[in-house]
């Protein structure tokens, strides 16, 4: 099985296809900036559970972003237990930099 993952951003998304075809099997939604995109939901079609289309997902969605030099906020628990298991992408993580004065 080979999955297919596309950004579309005027659907302000990553989809999944699956073996060529065109029902689309699973999506990650995103919201963009200039320097950070935050991944907000993630689903997979109940017919592809299971079967790595999450995580193909979420791995061309990360390294799309590396490529890109932003910063990813995983607000997704999926796509936030995804990067805490691959420690190889957890520099993309955005970390907030402002700090709070007493």
């Amino acid at each position: 099985m080979s999955v297919e993952v596309s950004d579309v951003p005027e659907a302000r998304r990553y989809e999944a296809r699956v073996d060529g075809a065109s029902r689309v099997a699973g999506v990650a939604e995103y919201i963009r900036t200039p320097e950070l995109i935050a991944f907000v939901h993630t689903e997979v079609e109940a017919d592809y559970e299971g079967a790595g289309v999450g995580s193909a997902l979420v791995r061309a969605a990360l390294d799309e972003a590396r490529a890109a030099h932003l910063r990813v906020l995983a607000t997704c628990p999926f796509f936030a237990g995804w990067i805490a298991r691959h420690p190889e992408y957890q520099d993309l993580l955005y970390q907030s930099r402002s700090k709070v004065s007493d």
